[in-house]
């Protein structure tokens, strides 16, 4: 009886007081996340992506023909199977748009009172940088995308903007965010994964992005506003450093050793221009690029089913887990402004000049000397008065070499040049594509703004030119 006692009083007792919904509050974790902690997971979700070359995720070292596929040569022939586009969709708004915004509304919600509040300006800008560089390469992929309604949890069917307009926002946005940085105040301190919270670096980060808008876009006055304050040396680089063990390796050692497969090969491609310029000076990338397990260097056919064993490896520079992973460059910068001047869009300096340092950039980078970089640039096949018949070939060529690795900006730049010439795919008979097309599940979820926007850029297919693909 006292024990039927006892057990009715408890019943009782939390039947009256008790809220029964605190049962399910983790009291051992954070519920809100910091800001700065979701603005770095977003900082190292963009990089991952861009440094992928799993081929569920990101083909666009292949699009570039620097690598192509050996067992398996669907995605070298522009197969976009395997829900492709929609990985990249959901990558980026998902883990990188969506985190950044949450970490805007945290930061805001959490102000230091005793800290100044330059602080919070600098961090917020911060995050908007990225949010422009991120929204930038999802135009760059698509065209016309969700940008106005993008991320809105009640509305699942947003419109898409179009491109164009998406990039004169952009644009504004960027010069709103470097104006309000000032380097005389913290940042996001060592929650900054790219620049361990130089602001002064981030205002360097955001005129190179702006000069590429303004390239792209054709803006002179853009242009000249940015290019006096980008990158000055290797040391600016927007670089994520990767760790030797997971989860903060660099992708590709996940897919190229850690995953115990031989899917890629170098691609003719590379090998075959490389030896071209290559007169009587070998280019010092070269042996970083590739491995030396084929001497001679041979490329694989691009986009034949090719042999692991009888083409050229990828270098193991590459292969390594800590192989830092870059998304913009001193050397980018500085071809950029060499396009800039061919286009009349920049009067300061010569395109030989900003092509002479890109060049020494980036064989800097890859661990040669400015000597070896002086010796390659006098060959004729390289210095730029004789290099090539135009501009956009000359610069096309080497700008592709100083951005290997990186899939979506040589292919994005290739797209601007239309050089370097680069091949059919052998198993298909297509060339590069020219963006990727939606992914399924919009035309499934969202059909009526799918349809809209497709018309809008001239068909839903991989040969539908962008708006600034001329």
């Amino acid at each position: 009886m006292k024990k039927l006692i006892f057990i009715l009083t408890l019943v009782v007792t939390f039947s009256c007081s008790s809220d029964l919904t605190n049962m399910n509050v983790d009291t051992k974790n954070a519920v809100v996340a910091p800001g700065e902690t979701l603005f770095s997971n977003a900082q190292k979700n963009f990089v991952d992506f861009m440094q992928s070359t799993n081929v569920n995720v990101n083909n666009f070292k292949m699009f570039a023909q620097y690598w192509t596929e050996t067992t398996y040569t669907d995605e070298a022939n522009y197969d976009q199977g395997r829900a492709i586009p929609r990985n990249q969709w959901n990558r980026l708004y998902r883990d990188v748009l969506k985190d950044l915004k949450e970490a805007s509304t945290n930061i805001a919600a959490d102000v230091d009172p005793l800290a100044d509040p330059q602080i919070t300006v600098n961090k917020q800008a911060m995050i908007e940088i990225m949010n422009v560089y991120t929204y930038k390469v999802l135009v760059d992929t698509f065209g016309d995308v969700p940008y106005t309604e993008a991320l809105d949890i009640n509305n699942v069917n947003p419109v898409y903007d179009d491109a164009a307009t998406i990039y004169a926002d952009l644009l504004s946005r960027l010069n709103t965010a470097i104006a309000n940085l000032d380097p005389s105040f913290d940042g996001m301190g060592n929650a900054d994964l790219y620049y361990n919270g130089s602001v002064a670096n981030w205002i360097k980060f955001g005129n190179a992005l702006k000069l590429q808008f303004g390239v792209m876009m054709g803006d002179a006055a853009t242009v000249s506003a940015a290019a006096a304050d980008t990158f000055t040396s290797n040391a600016d680089n927007a670089t994520l450093e990767y760790l030797p063990s997971t989860p903060n390796t660099n992708p590709l050692w996940v897919d190229l050793v850690q995953s115990g497969r031989s899917d890629f090969v170098v691609a003719n491609t590379l090998v075959d221009k490389m030896a071209a310029i290559e007169v009587t000076v070998q280019d010092p990338r070269q042996a970083v690029f590739m491995d030396d397990n084929i001497v001679p260097y041979t490329g694989g056919p691009y986009g034949d089913n090719n042999s692991y064993n009888s083409y050229t490896h990828i270098g193991p520079t590459l292969e390594d887990p800590t192989f830092a992973g870059t998304i913009f460059s001193f050397a980018e910068t500085e071809f950029l402004k060499a396009e800039a001047v061919e286009m009349g869009l920049l009067t300061s300096g010569t395109a030989e000049t900003y092509y002479n340092n890109g060049v020494t950039a980036s064989i800097e980078e890859w661990g040669g000397t400015a000597a070896e970089a002086a010796d390659y640039l006098l060959q004729p096949t390289v210095a730029y008065s004789t290099a090539a018949p135009s501009w956009q070939e000359t610069i096309g060529n080497q700008v592709w070499l100083a951005l290997y690795g990186r899939g979506f900006a040589a292919w994005t730049q290739w797209r601007f040049l239309n050089y370097p010439t680069l091949n059919v795919a052998v198993g298909s008979g297509l060339p590069v594509p020219l963006r990727l097309t939606y992914p399924v599940v919009e035309q499934t979820l969202n059909g009526t703004n799918y349809t809209a926007a497709s018309a809008n850029i001239g068909g839903d297919s991989l040969d539908t030119p962008l708006f600034w693909d001329n």
